[in-house]
């Protein structure tokens, strides 16, 4: 397709009395055209820096909507050219506008695009990125919405073989859900934080995180919470089969929350369809603990008698101890 909008021909300006004064209003519209054009025919990097002008066109007119909707614009262009920087930088000013809008879950979908978009190239910015992301959800009180950001966060950690940063922010999962009220995805997190700690082989921290989160009532009283127990007392007895049994059951599968993001899409907020229609939130478009899932599929792991040995010793000390004859 023919561009017939050259950039240099933007810079239009209006002569008055006294001075010359800038045309933004033209020159938007300009560019916005020779944006479009330039993406057409594929020559996505004239395409992204009209883009980019564009979009400071709508800041010089008092629009920051519309400048972040054409900064997004560069900002998929600068992911079509794997551009990295630019893709964080431009996503990160399409939030910023947003903001000036007081639009914030706007802003925090901008921000998980870019962490979505530089996930595999870029991890740890897109687990700052994510981070950031929830952060101005809870900041409007919309943790609901923060909960699949926080799962694309611990699936980047599992990837990363990072298991304790996992858990962690599995229990901040569970905080934010907590929060809103989200007792289901509240005990899937403390269930997968256990399996994770299992997983990495550390049946000490996995029965602390389970002890731990226990004395949360609605964990406490939860399906999770007696898969969990199930899980620990058969790597406590050294029992590989039952371990694979119960790594296999039902309870496994059901750590998938896709169900709970689908039902989020029957809510009134058109944003809340915004982000959980999303691919950026979560890696190839799973909502939840698919990485979780494969991590439980993989159990046991290491030397499970070791575990049953050490249990003995526990049990025997503790007896020694209270021993009064």
């Amino acid at each position: 397709m023919r561009v017939c909008v050259c950039v240099c021909c933007c810079y239009r300006t209006t002569l008055s009395l006294t001075r010359w004064s800038a045309d933004w209003e033209s020159a938007t519209r300009l560019y916005e055209q020779a944006a479009n054009g330039f993406r057409v025919s594929k020559d996505y990097e004239n395409a992204k820096l009209a883009f980019e002008k564009a979009s400071k066109g709508r800041e010089m007119l008092s629009s920051p909507w519309d400048a972040a909707k054409s900064m997004e614009s560069a900002a998929a262009l600068a992911k079509e050219l794997r551009n990295w920087t630019e893709v964080i930088d431009f996503y990160r000013k399409a939030s910023e506008l947003y903001m000036q809008c007081d639009r914030p879950q706007f802003a925090s979908d901008s921000i998980a695009k870019a962490a979505r978009a530089v996930e595999d190239a870029l991890p740890s910015d897109a687990i700052k990125l994510y981070s950031d992301a929830c952060v101005l959800l809870e900041d409007d009180r919309k943790e609901q919405l923060a909960l699949d950001l926080y799962h694309a966060v611990t699936n980047i950690y599992v990837k990363l073989e990072k298991y304790t940063d996992a858990v962690a922010f599995l229990l901040k999962l569970g905080l934010a859900a907590d929060k809103c009220n989200a007792t289901n995805s509240q005990c899937k997190a403390y269930l997968s934080a256990v399996i994770v700690y299992l997983y990495a082989h550390d049946l000490k921290q996995a029965e602390k995180c389970y002890n731990d989160c226990s004395q949360i009532d609605a964990f406490f009283r939860s399906d999770q919470n007696r898969f969990a127990g199930k899980l620990l007392s058969a790597y406590k007895e050294g029992d590989v089969e039952e371990i694979k049994r119960v790594a296999q059951s039902r309870s496994i599968t059901n750590l998938d929350s896709v169900p709970m993001a689908r039902k989020a899409l029957k809510k009134k907020h058109v944003v809340v369809l915004r982000v959980l229609s999303l691919s950026s939130v979560s890696g190839n478009g799973d909502w939840g603990n698919f990485y979780i899932i494969k991590l439980a599929r993989k159990l046991p792991t290491g030397d499970v008698a070791a575990f049953k040995t050490n249990a003995a010793i526990g049990e025997g000390e503790a007896l020694d101890e209270n021993d009064l004859t």
